[in-house]
């Protein structure tokens, strides 16, 4: 990389407030469409086993082309990659506001998504160096929590009002994001002239893949996330179905207020591993996973409000807790092996097939007839058992 690419590398640079500017509208927006779909298909009379396989297209994309998206990211300007997402964002959601059919509309921001992670977090060291890449990536997260926040509780909020006015709102929020994305330098492509070849770019990124599978610590790693965000996206819709029957609310906006709550919850968690387990102790994170699994249980069984925000609020601290230190310790092994990108990509990889899994799992519970309660019991129960049995398969691998 030539030294013009850090033009000026302050942490409030233009071409880092544009970053962060984008981030925040595209994962607004996301987060949003989400909802406001949900709602849509709820007008539409779709049925309900169907609002998971609405989040398994998305997943799919990202699947599909997780081989590529790096390759991608590195072969052209990431700011450019990075609005060329956000175009295929955008025409995905204004798609399902002209009328298209739900599904392919959001299968399209699914590839726009799986095309614009690598470039988002790979811009950051071009934009800045050393110890300010580490408060750049603080930014990027905190941007991304804050969107998540506003544009569930947005979605929900907004399709309670109009369902088309929802709609819209993603739509413009996805326009402001091309706009950021203009704003950014155009840097130059971080590795040109790579090979397109089909079977050398899936040949590089499954060899990584078996590396990271093969290796105790990574997958140790791989396994317990990979658990995590296919529960925690599970969750989210499970909160769909389960506050019409348990809390007999049937507007749009409380299951984002709930999901809401969870999301404050794992910031919390986040910041007291960061103080309370390293690298060396990762094990200590273990119990805090038997615990989101309780805690679905119990949350499941709730017919009030109160105890449901405590106990989603207890959930995501747990989760917090849980996950920061599994991540830590698959970037540092991972960046001594395959290199950070594509431990990232292998991740991606892991957790999104486990989003789709447990998301048909779910889908099928419902399609039977299984009731919700029931449902969020199983799942909670599950879980917990799961991360024991990692738990004890961690400690005989040390013993």
């Amino acid at each position: 990389m030539s030294e013009s690419v850090h033009t000026n590398t302050s942490l409030w640079s233009k071409g880092m407030k544009a970053v962060i500017s984008a981030q925040f509208l595209s994962a607004f927006a996301d987060n949003a469409l989400l909802f406001a779909t949900l709602a849509l298909m709820k007008e539409l009379f779709y049925p309900d086993w169907s609002q998971p396989v609405l989040q398994m297209v998305f997943v799919g994309a990202y699947i599909l082309f997780a081989p590529f998206v790096g390759q991608i990211a590195d072969s052209f300007a990431k700011g450019r990659v990075m609005m060329f997402a956000n175009v295929l964002k955008l025409i995905g959601a204004a798609s399902i506001c002209f009328g298209v059919n739900p599904f392919i509309g959001y299968t399209l921001v699914g590839v726009g998504a799986a095309a614009y992670s690598p470039a988002k977090y790979g811009i950051l060291g071009e934009l800045t160096t050393g110890d300010k890449l580490v408060k750049a990536n603080g930014l990027m997260e905190s941007s991304t929590i804050a969107s998540i926040l506003l544009g569930s509780v947005a979605g929900g909020v907004l399709a309670d009002w109009h369902v088309m006015a929802a709609l819209g709102v993603c739509a413009v929020a996805y326009a402001g994001a091309i706009v950021a994305n203009v704003m950014i330098p155009k840097l130059p492509a971080a590795r040109p002239g790579q090979s397109w070849r089909f079977t050398p770019m899936t040949r590089s990124f499954f060899t990584a893949c078996r590396e990271l599978w093969t290796n105790p610590e990574t997958r140790f790693s791989l396994v317990g996330t990979s658990l995590f965000w296919g529960a925690g996206v599970t969750l989210r819709f499970l909160l769909v179905l389960w506050v019409p029957v348990a809390l007999g609310i049937v507007d749009n906006a409380t299951p984002t207020y709930l999901n809401a709550m969870v999301a404050v919850g794992i910031v919390v968690g986040a910041g007291a591993a960061a103080k309370l387990i390293t690298l060396e102790t990762v094990a200590r994170c273990m119990p805090a996973g038997i615990l989101i699994g309780v805690g679905v249980v119990f949350f499941a069984l709730q017919h009030t409000q109160l105890p449901a925000y405590g106990l989603l609020l207890l959930i995501g601290i747990m989760g917090g807790f849980f996950v920061v230190p599994l991540n830590a310790l698959l970037q540092e092994r991972g960046k001594k092996t395959v290199g950070a990108g594509n431990a990232i990509a292998v991740q991606n990889l892991g957790e999104n097939s486990a989003m789709l899994l447990m998301l048909g799992l779910y889908s099928l519970a419902v399609k039977v007839g299984v009731p919700i309660v029931g449902v969020g019991v199983g799942f909670g129960a599950i879980f917990a058992l799961a991360i024991a049995a990692l738990w004890i398969w961690g400690q005989r691998r040390k013993g």
